[in-house]
């Protein structure tokens, strides 16, 4: 159960005390996509509580295991098995021997252990607090200091968001970048007869409604700073673009709602909202086509003449490492299929030639590389695939398992998150970004449409 108060008060609750100067190694980071490379092996022996009560054993399992799952998540690590382990209490570096940890069987380059409490005494007194250490075992030296890390609170949240944040901390020392432990995932959840958008942890943990619009929310998309949704919400016979707060509230909707509006995409600078519409057209039956506005609806252009009457341009989205650039679907050849084009109008492109019916690019982080959902010629199902923009090379990620469609990347570029139907209903799924280690994510209702945050301060 969710705690009452707000995320974003629970978050400025985190108390850090270092126990030694914690400083991060200065490395340069890789975060391409190229993923599924067990670089280093480490071990992580299970937090012991330093005191006996039941609140604090509950609370040890939920950060064990979160943690244990936030670094296998990453794709960059390989956790050696516990069942190879030594017996024995880990909680301060007098006991970990490194001969334990290095040898046949668990064969770790590092090591992460410590201790967790309730305190009932002091400033942390009364919330979840866990003593970490991180140590290479060759040299037996601590790449990052040991610290003290409060969550504020005795909740099961408090011990996922100080694992989370200590899994963060191990992956972007490794030199993996940042890590995506306390990412968020909105979408879309048709439950109790309405499709409303709702937001989860990256891992499926904490799903709540944002949207109470009580008939059709669809499409949602984050702004790039985290703290707000664009998403289409149909109300009576009016379907516009709105825009919330991740933290709920009154949502904004864009100025003279005209025609039908959706499938909203912030900008990389969140300046500006490319969307689709067919506000211009001759009948509420003709396509839409796309638009680009300013954030908060003003300033609307029209990016491109109508391809045919009743043609269909939508799912705009931009490219995040220039933002001058955008990606949308169209059946201005026929079939639906993806062009680029300049945030100006100028140089469309076709990007699959293959035929088939291609939909929902999503660009990666770099800008290198499009995910998109394709039923290729011949085939009966839509699948999960990657378009290197510079080779022009297209890899199939997901394969005999339902319709797989609304790839979306984390902000790490290493994952993919989608719906997929591959149970009998749609549920939201994540992979790595080569497709392997998929994960279900919801199992509640019907759920689809994901849209991952980035990095949320």
């Amino acid at each position: 159960m969710r705690n009452k108060i707000t995320r974003r008060e629970f978050a400025s609750s985190l108390l850090l005390a270092p126990l030694g100067a914690s400083v991060l190694r200065t490395q340069q980071i890789n975060t391409g996509t190229t993923v599924g490379m067990k670089a280093v092996k480490i071990a992580v022996p299970e937090f012991k509580p330093s005191t006996v009560d039941a609140k604090i054993n509950q609370l040890a399992k939920v950060f064990n295991d979160t943690l244990w799952n936030d670094l296998d998540f990453s794709g960059n690590l390989d956790l050696a098995s516990r069942s190879y382990y030594p017996i024995g209490n880990f909680a301060n570096p007098a006991d970990i021997h490194p001969g334990d940890w290095t040898k046949t069987g668990v064969d770790a380059a590092y090591i992460t252990y410590g201790s967790v409490a309730i305190p009932t005494s002091g400033q942390m007194r009364g919330a979840f607090t866990a003593d970490l250490h991180f140590t290479e075992l060759k040299s037996n030296q601590s790449p990052l200091q040991p610290v003290r890390w409060s969550g504020g609170l005795d909740t099961d949240e408090a011990a996922r968001f100080v694992a989370h944040n200590w899994a963060n901390a191990i992956l972007e020392n490794l030199g993996f970048g940042k890590g995506v432990a306390t990412t968020k995932i909105a979408y879309v959840s048709e439950r109790n007869g309405a499709k409303e958008i709702y937001v989860m942890d990256y891992d499926g943990y904490g799903a709540f409604p944002l949207t109470s619009v009580r008939d059709l929310a669809l499409t949602p998309a984050w702004s790039p700073d985290g703290e707000h949704i664009a998403y289409m919400a149909y109300r009576g016979s009016v379907t516009n673009i709105e825009v919330i707060s991740r933290n709920g509230g009154s949502p904004v909707a864009f100025p003279s709602p005209v025609g039908l509006n959706t499938t909203p995409a912030w900008s990389p600078d969140g300046k500006r909202i490319a969307f689709a519409s067919n506000r211009d057209k001759h009948s509420t039956a003709d396509g839409p086509e796309v638009y680009v506005a300013s954030s908060n609806g003003s300033n609307m252009i029209r990016l491109l003449p109508r391809a045919t009457s009743n043609g269909i341009d939508t799912s705009p989205v931009w490219n995040p490492a220039t933002g001058r650039e955008l990606a949308f679907v169209s059946d201005r050849s026929g079939s639906q299929q993806i062009y680029r084009i300049n945030d100006d109008g100028t140089n469309l492109r076709r990007i699959i030639d293959d035929g088939g019916d291609a939909e929902n690019p999503s660009w990666s982080p770099t800008g290198n590389f499009l995910a998109f959902a394709w039923k290729k010629s011949g085939n009966s199902r839509f699948d999960i695939y990657l378009h290197d923009l510079v080779t022009g090379r297209n890899t199939q990620l997901t394969q005999n398992a339902g319709d797989n469609e609304k790839p979306t990347w984390s902000p790490d570029g290493k994952h993919i998150a989608f719906e997929s139907n591959r149970t009998g209903t749609l549920q939201i799924y994540s992979m790595l970004a080569n497709g392997s280690n998929p994960q279900q994510l919801t199992r509640s209702g019907i759920n689809k449409a994901p849209a991952w945050s980035g990095y949320i301060k």
